[in-house]
């Protein structure tokens, strides 16, 4: 599927600040860019000049970051080869395929840096104030009554069905409905990564058997038991077996 798009396009280039990736080595010599896969490419942007391109968590996997759309600039952190670079996506890294039509790779500038900057403040904001609203939300349910099976907190749920109901009401992101499924779906943090509004996953050996929402400060909330309900603990009171950003930014 993803790989029928992993093809070189053979073309002629100008030197005028703009590279259509795959072009002649000799391009890529003058742009010291002739170093291979996974080398670190320095002042260097991708932009989005039209259409609708994914910017993928990993090369393998068909599992997506966001949608890039037209006027979206990213920095670029490597080479990964084949037509695809590591690019910076607000806290994360994505990858996606430059050979598309509409996606061009050229050198940073000074103007495309001080946009850049402006940019990822902005979207930190928006990332810290959406984050805030969800932890608000998820936390007005505190008190209420754990139900083995349920999905709605108002009238009762249980881990999976609170963790899914408060990012779907709360965020508008919709996730699967079982922990250990949810535990696939997002991208991996560490925990001096997590940022409130994350998912953290626990588990009994390689099981996972329960899942909370990470809100600040070294505490979680979630649908713990049917003796204690819907309350908040220390994020590591269970030996957390996965942390996952499951918001896309």
């Amino acid at each position: 599927m993803k790989n029928s798009r992993i093809r070189y396009r053979i073309c002629a280039m100008a030197l005028c600040g703009t590279l259509s990736w795959g072009g002649a080595m000799e391009t890529w010599a003058a742009y010291g860019m002739a170093k291979g896969p996974g080398a670190h490419l320095q002042d260097y942007i991708v932009t989005i000049e039209a259409g609708s391109h994914p910017v993928y968590t990993s090369i393998d996997s068909e599992d997506t970051l966001k949608q890039a759309s037209e006027g979206d600039v990213y920095e670029v952190l490597s080479d990964q080869g084949d037509g695809w670079v590591e690019v910076q996506v607000g806290e994360s890294t994505g990858y996606i395929l430059t050979e598309e039509d509409g996606v061009i790779v050229k050198e940073l500038k000074e103007e495309d840096a001080d946009r850049l900057s402006m940019e990822a403040q902005q979207q930190a904001d928006l990332s810290e104030t959406r984050r805030q609203e969800l932890v608000n939300y998820a936390l007005q349910f505190v008190g209420g009554r754990y139900r083995a099976g349920g999905n709605d907190p108002h009238t009762g749920a249980d881990c999976s069905g609170f963790s899914s109901y408060v990012l779907l009401h709360g965020a508008g992101v919709s996730i699967a409905r079982s922990s250990g499924a949810q535990a696939q779906q997002g991208v991996d943090v560490s925990a001096d990564q997590m940022r409130p509004g994350d998912l953290i996953f626990y588990g009994n050996g390689s099981r996972i058997n329960h899942v909370a929402m990470y809100i600040g400060n070294g505490q979680v909330v979630h649908a713990s038991t049917e003796r204690t309900g819907i309350k908040t603990s220390p994020w590591n009171y269970r030996t957390p077996a996965r942390i996952k950003n499951v918001l896309g930014d």
